[in-house]
């Protein structure tokens, strides 16, 4: 029996899922991928670490089972540069979640009109894109720009890198919801754009070439000398957004791993945000594209990981939910901006925030209170779609490792006042790569895929009216300090 291989490049982890053609999950690998923390702000990764982690994943599943089509995924803002011709990497992967474009912003801020910028990409002047840090790595490198004036420098996202080792260096591309994430790409001409390579220092040259997500894209060989053809590319959330089945304009989803993530499918056009959200390309496929509306929350899991790894209140990030059950005090607040706040507030430079301690918090109320914090900062961004769609949110897809967090997802259905459905298919983005790879190789239709999803539970608001007020209004007084701190 032929079989979908869907691969995942996260943050943390690089996941690998083998489909049967009816969509069955039939088997998953999982390996981490760790993170380094040069300085303050900076977040850096190995493109070999990524490109091993790959292999790891995928080899034991090539050899098990027959793949007919493999669809990869991969971080979205994260990118490196290496040598076209030596094919060493000549920064790090410098991570979404890094701040060192800060400067650079600030600067431009001087000079960019955000009208025009929004209207070429979807995005803000931010450094969670690649642009602004891409420019400060160029501004502070000479041996990089006298690479790229000689034709030997690659940039690229995860996949870029990955594929094109993978491919013995045949394939040096990318796809244009990946693109999207640059500040360097044109949404509505699907093309790079000379005037955003210009701003941030770039060159038209040393970039991938834009194919479709989903198509015949090429062959990839994961270390056992077969070639295998690649028929899905995209963004990880993107890849959620279809895993997940929100394959109609007004479909919602949100996947929590590091971050999370929200989703809107708002179908052919481009819809730019009133209400501090992105626009973004969510998938090309035959011709047609279909857009988004984007939200992100950069510190979920990693809050939990923060709890955990570094003030050691739990033994591991699943025994959050029974210490947050535990807590007998619901008065401590927290912020969760360890990462600064993203959508819709859009300050990185805000940073994270407990009121309410007494000499009686114990270390389940603090982990209570950062739960609750991650799921009111979801709230604020649901709360932006709403205001963008013109109607209420009534259900929410979620999708990721935290959303096995019973009382997690439970706030979130109370502080939402909607259903929160979670996916059996836990890694949907894994699994949504492996859709559209078969979506394009096997002519599975849109209607087939929408019909297979499956909610693994669903939480209903149970919160009295009264009580979601109250807490809203702490959250929201919280909130605030954090934003006005400096």
């Amino acid at each position: 029996m032929a079989h979908l291989l869907g691969i995942d490049i996260g943050t943390s982890q690089t996941t690998a899922a083998v489909l049967d053609c009816d969509g069955r999950l039939v088997a998953s690998r999982a390996v981490p991928v760790s993170s380094d923390l040069p300085r303050p702000g900076w977040v850096e990764q190995d493109p070999w670490a990524i490109l091993e982690s790959v292999r790891q994943v995928a080899g034991p599943l090539v050899s098990a089972y027959a793949i007919e089509a493999v669809g990869i995924d991969n971080q979205g803002e994260t990118f490196l540069l290496w040598d076209r011709e030596s094919g060493e990497p000549l920064t790090p992967a410098i991570v979404w979640q890094d701040q060192r474009g800060i400067p650079v912003c600030e600067l431009l801020a001087q000079e960019v009109e955000p009208g025009w910028l929004r209207q070429k990409t979807g995005l803000l002047l931010n450094s969670y894109f690649s642009g602004p840090k891409l420019r400060f790595v160029l501004d502070q490198d000479e041996a990089l720009g006298e690479a790229a004036a000689g034709g030997r420098l690659c940039f690229g996202t995860t996949e870029t890198w990955v594929l094109w080792n993978l491919s013995q260096r045949r394939l040096y591309i990318t796809d244009p919801s990946t693109a999207s994430r640059t500040l360097l790409f044109d949404i509505n001409r699907l093309d790079w754009d000379d005037d955003l390579l210009a701003l941030f220092a770039a060159r038209r040259a040393i970039m991938p070439e834009v194919r479709p997500s989903a198509g015949y894209l090429g062959e990839v060989d994961f270390g056992d000398g077969r070639d295998l053809p690649l028929f899905a590319s995209l963004v990880d959330q993107q890849a959620a957004l279809f895993g997940q089945a929100c394959l109609s304009p007004g479909d919602v989803k949100c996947t929590f791993g590091t971050g999370a993530f929200l989703l809107m499918n708002t179908g052919p056009e481009p819809r730019l945000s009133s209400h501090g959200l992105l626009t973004t390309v969510a998938w090309h496929v035959d011709g047609a594209t279909t857009y988004a509306l984007d939200g992100g929350v950069f510190a979920a899991g990693a809050a939990v990981q923060w709890l955990s790894e570094t003030l050691k209140l739990l033994p591991d990030a699943a025994a959050s939910a029974q210490a947050a059950e535990q807590s007998q005090d619901s008065g401590p607040v927290f912020v969760p901006a360890l990462a600064g706040l993203a959508a819709p507030f859009w300050q990185p430079r805000a940073r994270g925030a407990i009121f309410g301690l007494s000499c009686a918090s114990t270390p389940a109320d603090i982990v209570r209170a950062t739960l609750e914090g991650v799921a009111c900062l979801v709230y604020e961004v649901a709360k932006a779609m709403e205001g963008d769609a013109g109607c209420a949110l009534t259900a929410l897809k979620v999708d990721g490792g935290p959303s096995g967090n019973a009382y997690l997802m439970q706030f979130l259905a109370d502080i939402l006042a909607a259903e929160v459905r979670v996916a059996a298919a836990r890694e949907a983005t894994a699994m949504g790569a492996a859709s559209l790879a078969g979506h394009a190789a096997l002519g599975t239709s849109l209607e087939e895929l929408a019909s297979r999803w499956r909610a693994e539970a669903v939480y209903y608001p149970r919160m009295a009216a009264g009580e979601r007020e109250a807490r809203l209004e702490r959250w929201q007084r919280a909130l605030a300090a954090v934003r006005h701190f400096r």
